[in-house]
């Protein structure tokens, strides 16, 4: 994977991947499955020949596993897509994580929320 002392054409790439797919799946990827998709990270391998793309979507598990099934189905779409707006000899073969992340930090912060919530002295 692209690693952070590289920098450089890897993680100039993969922020461009980022941008681009975030772009194609707002305006050209009508599919009610993906709901409201954020892709929030790219990771490439050291050959540029695979893409790890991180997202997250809101709801329950059965809608991020329906939103990851749906990437999954429309991945060669995406990357032909992609392709034509990269400009780039490779176009990486595109693997949707979700990321867990951000429904972790809306967990722990709203567990905080509760704990200020308790130790407010009462009148």
């Amino acid at each position: 994977m692209a690693r952070k002392g590289e920098g450089g054409r890897s993680t100039r790439l993969a922020d461009q991947i980022q941008r681009d797919l975030s772009e194609i799946l707002r305006l050209e990827l009508k599919d009610r499955r993906l709901g409201i998709t954020t892709i929030t990270a790219v990771e490439l391998s050291p050959d540029l020949t695979h893409a790890k793309v991180f997202f997250t979507v809101l709801g329950t598990a059965e809608t991020i596993d329906e939103t990851a099934a749906t990437l999954k189905r429309a991945s060669g779409f995406l990357r032909s897509q992609l392709a034509r707006e990269m400009r780039t000899r490779i176009t990486p073969e595109l693997h949707f994580v979700y990321d867990e992340s951000v429904a972790r930090g809306a967990h722990l912060s709203h567990l905080i929320d509760e704990v200020v919530r308790e130790e407010k002295p009462r009148d």
